[in-house]
């Protein structure tokens, strides 16, 4: 192989490194020591180049970069006007991209020719890039019933699991994997593609990876994320009109709920807690009463809620889901609460009456 086409896979080590730098420079005021720690790290080798490229990409479409000042940053990465007029666009080969990364590199020529144009105009360039390309989308939608579960496998190697009572939509293009989780619960093992990001919408949740694993749970109320391997960005879908999303990164063992109201703060959550329903149960750990009702209601015949009185109480637990109605009773046991039948429609727990 051309060693000038050897290519420069990131660790995870390094792409959280990336992250951080991200965070840091997203400060009000960074100062000449961050500034200079950063071109510093950016010289050390093409991987953490390409680590920050990764990052600046998917954090960009979430709108976080917009806050980045580059050029205050950095203003000897602003050509002058000499340079404007000396230097002519064109085109570089790859292998002359390649020879500079194995001769050197200058931070401002980086930034104003790659990734701080890709960070601040991500979402501009993809749309561009999607239209003239008229990449063709393959669409496809899954769906199951109550009690009923499956695996997809989808054609970029990546695999969902879809519980219960939900709806998926996948639509795959030449730049973009995206899907749309339209109801109930997915697991979501993603192939790792750097140039095609991998996207879930969930409710108020917008999702997206380049290659991790993640559980989504849509409910009526809120969309909670929990993440189980690498690395994931939530943010809003939808804010007031003139405000910036709000957005957070999931590493491993951590969860965020996102509602009408914003993103929750970021919980600490288990393989065992977030995946415990492909496994044919549910595992509370001081799981508020009206969220575990939640959960358990995408297997249940007739739903069943909380009375305001009891839908603080705790549950805390390991329940089977091969009889949900059973598990139900189970609950009402456990937290000493009364199930109420009157209504055909909906199971109502309350406080015993004295």
């Amino acid at each position: 192989m051309n060693s000038q086409e050897v290519q420069h896979v990131p660790t995870e080590d390094r792409l959280d490194q990336a992250c951080a730098w991200i965070a840091r420079l997203r400060s009000d005021a960074p100062s000449a020591a961050d500034r200079r720690a950063f071109a510093e790290w950016m010289s050390e080798c093409a991987a953490n180049r390409q680590a920050f490229d990764e990052m600046a990409e998917l954090w960009g479409d979430l709108g976080v970069l917009s806050h980045l000042p580059l050029d205050e940053l950095y203003p000897e990465s602003v050509p002058s006007s000499e340079h404007r007029e000396q230097v002519k666009p064109e085109r570089p080969a790859r292998a002359s991209r390649a020879a500079n990364d194995n001769t050197g590199w200058n931070l401002p020529q980086w930034l104003m020719g790659g990734s701080a144009v890709a960070a601040c105009l991500g979402i501009a360039l993809w749309i561009g890039n999607q239209w003239l390309q008229q990449a063709p989308v393959q669409q496809q939608m899954y769906t199951t019933a109550i009690g009923e579960t499956r695996t997809i496998a989808l054609a970029d190697g990546s695999e969902v699991k879809l519980n219960t009572n939900s709806e998926l939509i996948v639509n795959f293009s030449r730049d973009e994997r995206r899907t749309q989780l339209l109801r109930g619960e997915a697991f979501f093992d993603v192939a790792r593609q750097t140039s095609r990001p991998f996207t879930v919408a969930a409710g108020s949740a917008n999702i997206r990876v380049l290659g991790t694993q993640f559980n989504v749970e849509r409910n009526p109320d809120n969309t909670r994320v929990s993440v189980t391997g690498g690395t994931v960005a939530v943010s809003e879908a939808r804010t007031a009109s003139g405000l910036q999303p709000e957005s957070v990164k999931l590493t491993r063992n951590q969860k965020v709920s996102v509602s009408n109201n914003g993103l929750s703060t970021v919980g600490h959550t288990s393989p065992e807690e977030a995946l415990d329903w492909t496994h044919g149960q549910l595992v509370f750990d001081e799981t508020p009463l009206s969220e575990a009702l939640e959960e358990l209601n995408r297997y249940l015949k007739v739903p069943a809620a909380a009375a305001p009185g009891v839908s603080d109480q705790t549950l805390s637990g390991t329940f089977e889901l091969t009889d949900p109605e059973s598990t139900l009773s189970a609950i009402a046991t456990a937290l000493d609460l009364a199930q109420d039948h009157s209504d055909p429609n909906l199971t109502l727990l309350s406080a015993k009456p004295n």
